[in-house]
């Protein structure tokens, strides 16, 4: 695999307008594949540097940070499960395996729950930036035999710790086996994505549903949050009645786990539940229909579009 040159775009999808694109129909005629993605994290006192990123916004060792995060681990996570647990609603994982070492009841509790656990790398405080692509080669497939050392479970989506990235890490994943991919933020509905080898899809995932930006950035309330889900699912619910879509939800036990922020949250999901042609789904699963049912035609699509599209002479 070589390095790839650099390009004004990312170059790993096509451009296809919503209203432009081949229709997606979800199990039993669903409008919106509804997934819930708890980041179950680990975080490090004393993480090593990195020239492209600090792990900390305060100096190193972070007690506050740390002990803040570490709540999600300790109370918040139980919390979060049992909730969810309650309204049948399955989480898909995005997981630094090294829970896999320190907190394996958690793990154990994942997999009682029948769990989707995806990779979001070892540590939340490093990252890929600045890795060879060998380097990295060996970090995912050592993240795909952690997971499956722990849980059984085969590694079939990634998002890469801090959200960070290199040129070829698509093309690692699929090289891995890894089947989708959610650190593009690009769509409300799956994609291929494009890579030198395998096969993979995009599956959205969600910035602005994510509580870290409504809470820490955004500076929003419980009952705003509840009402941010319940109004993003009423505009993807009606567009899935032309052709279907995703809606995510990522979740931080340190956050969603807190006293006051679980009831509206709980609401929430309980109102999308509440919808007929709703289809709650794992990661994972959304990926596999989409690849079985439809990837095929949209690579199809794209290609007779770029044909289209192309200057004459």
């Amino acid at each position: 695999m070589s390095e790839p040159r650099k390009l004004s775009e990312p170059g790993l999808y096509d451009y296809l307008p919503l209203t432009s694109r081949p229709k997606i129909n979800w199990p039993g005629g669903a409008r919106v594949a509804f997934w819930v993605a708890p980041n179950i994290e680990f975080y490090e006192l004393f993480p090593p540097p990195n020239m492209s990123k600090n792990a900390w916004t305060r100096p190193n060792p972070d007690v506050l940070a740390y002990s803040w995060r570490d709540y999600g681990n300790r109370v918040g996570v139980w919390r979060m499960m049992d909730g969810m647990k309650e309204l049948g609603i399955r989480g898909s994982v995005s997981l630094n395996v090294a829970v896999c070492d320190h907190h394996p009841e958690i793990i154990r509790r994942c997999v009682e729950l029948d769990w989707e656990l995806f990779s979001h790398g070892v540590y939340n405080t490093r990252f890929v930036l600045n890795m060879s692509l060998e380097q990295e080669r060996v970090f995912v497939r050592d993240v795909i035999d952690t997971i499956h050392r722990a849980s059984g479970q085969k590694v079939d989506g990634w998002l890469s710790p801090s959200l960070s990235n290199n040129p070829w890490t698509m093309d690692l994943l699929a090289e891995n086996g890894v089947t989708y991919t959610c650190d593009l933020f690009h769509d409300d509905q799956p994609m291929p994505v494009k890579t030198t080898t395998g096969r993979l899809c995009s599956v959205p995932y969600s910035l602005e549903m994510n509580d870290v930006l409504v809470y820490t950035r955004a500076m929003k309330s419980p009952r705003e949050y509840g009402r941010m889900i319940r109004a993003q699912f009423d505009q993807l619910y009606a567009e899935g009645e032309e052709s279907g879509m995703v809606m995510c939800v990522p979740l931080h036990p340190y956050l969603i786990g807190q006293p006051h922020r679980l009831e509206p949250f709980l609401e929430a999901l309980d109102y999308v539940k509440g919808h007929d042609k709703v289809w709650l789904a794992t990661g994972r699963e959304i990926a596999k229909w989409y690849s079985d049912h439809h990837y095929d035609e949209a690579v199809a699509h794209a290609k007779m579009l770029r044909k289209t599209d192309a200057p004459a002479g």
